[in-house]
């Protein structure tokens, strides 16, 4: 006769027992990883995402899936993608993320482009429970939303260490005479304008600058003359636009036109591009802007040559938030790796506490931001290093003042 606990005993294990062959089985029942994102194809915002964000995704999913695809557990499956056009608009990008949730139920979602659309789709993917790895938005709110949203990775920091890290540099070199204290400031009516210039505002005014020139222009903005001549009209010595690519090339032209050269001069999202570089030549000499890298790494070499080799033309990375784009897709493989299944929370949990080894060195998040970030970079000798924070492994002295603009 069995007695009522070795019953009991032998249900729990047959339970058990079915548990862990229905875990297995779901395992191996997985035969694709399926991975979404909206991004900007069309739209003021798609020359940035078609530069720092689009050709990392692509990269990285033709050198995974090459490799056999994503190891959950004992077996390696390949990436499936969906995608759609966001349209450079937060309503589409906001549809487009419950069609990847809610009809495609994606496994994880990659993030948009620029600072305002991450922070449009923050809430659905918080929502939802998709891990949210912003590798294109720069905020201050980024610790509040970190604490808000836990699932949410806020990659390039916040736009009070921009400004700190420019207005440190702009310090220095007024301490060794290479400039004055006037500054002329521009910035686009987006979240990356308002909070960069929103930041720099009191961090000039503490360290004894004076901003003789602060507008703002609404995004799509087309003729920035006006803006280049009543800066130049001023003679400052500092130039700053917190500027969005298509900004960033039309104010250099511009100033390059106007003959507008003040001895600092710094434009927004897109100097970092190799597009600035083939667009301005010689004239991109000396110009600095946000972002930059260590272009003396060997990681960052090798991540330079292969991007270059697996894009149709050829097309190189941005010298700033493509390197941490695809430092980003590199710790989410290696999160789903270390959980070795679909389960987005674990993920989640992984990416705040694990170490990750990356093309920008490895990283450690802490209150799930980094610890280390380029702010200023500057062109010289064709390639756009790091030059602040001066503290950084491969940091360049910046060249003040910038060479006169040439006729092209």
């Amino acid at each position: 006769m069995v007695s009522p606990v070795t019953r009991l005993a032998a249900g729990v294990l047959a339970i058990a027992g079915a548990a862990v062959f229905g875990a297995n089985d779901a395992a191996q029942a997985q035969t694709s990883v399926k991975i979404g994102y909206a991004i900007s194809r069309t739209g003021p915002n798609a020359g940035g995402a078609a530069v720092s964000t689009i050709p990392n995704y692509d990269l990285w999913v033709k050198e995974v899936n090459a490799a056999g695809g994503l190891k959950l557990g004992d077996k390696r499956v390949p990436i499936e993608i969906v995608q759609y056009d966001d349209r450079s608009s937060a309503e589409e990008a906001a549809r487009a993320l419950e069609r990847l949730i809610s009809q495609d139920k994606v496994d994880f979602i990659l993030s948009p482009w620029g600072t305002g659309l991450n922070l449009a789709v923050g809430p659905i993917l918080n929502k939802a429970g998709y891990p949210h790895l912003a590798a294109t938005a720069v905020t201050d709110r980024a610790p509040e939303l970190a604490k808000r949203w836990p699932n949410s990775f806020w990659l390039l920091g916040t736009s009070a260490d921009a400004s700190k890290t420019l207005v440190e540099l702009l310090v220095k070199l007024r301490t060794e005479g290479k400039i004055g204290d006037t500054v002329a400031m521009a910035s686009i009516a987006d979240g990356f304008g308002i909070d960069l210039s929103a930041a720099a505002r009191p961090a000039l005014t503490a360290a004894k600058f004076k901003l003789v020139y602060d507008k703002t222009y609404p995004i799509g903005t087309q003729d920035l003359g006006p803006i280049v001549n009543e800066a130049k009209g001023l003679n400052p010595d500092v130039f700053i636009a917190f500027s969005y690519p298509p900004d960033t090339l039309g104010i250099t032209e511009q100033s390059r036109i106007a003959g507008f050269n003040p001895k600092v001069f710094y434009t927004g999202v897109g100097t970092a591009f190799p597009l600035f570089r083939q667009k301005f030549g010689a004239n991109a000499e000396g110009v600095m802007g946000i972002g930059g890298w260590s272009g003396d790494s060997p990681a960052i070499k090798d991540y330079l040559a292969r991007h270059k080799a697996a894009s149709a033309n050829g097309a190189e990375p941005d010298r700033w938030a493509s390197a941490v784009t695809y430092a980003s897709l590199q710790m989410l493989q290696q999160a789903i790796e270390r959980v070795g299944k679909i389960d987005r929370a674990a993920v989640i949990n992984d990416l705040q506490t694990g170490t990750f080894d990356t093309v920008i060195g490895k990283i450690k998040l802490e209150n799930n931001m980094p610890t280390k970030y380029w702010w200023v970079g500057q062109w010289q000798g064709g390639e756009f290093y790091g030059v602040g924070p001066a503290a950084n492994e491969g940091a360049r002295s910046a060249v003040v003042p910038k060479p006169a603009w040439k006729a092209q």
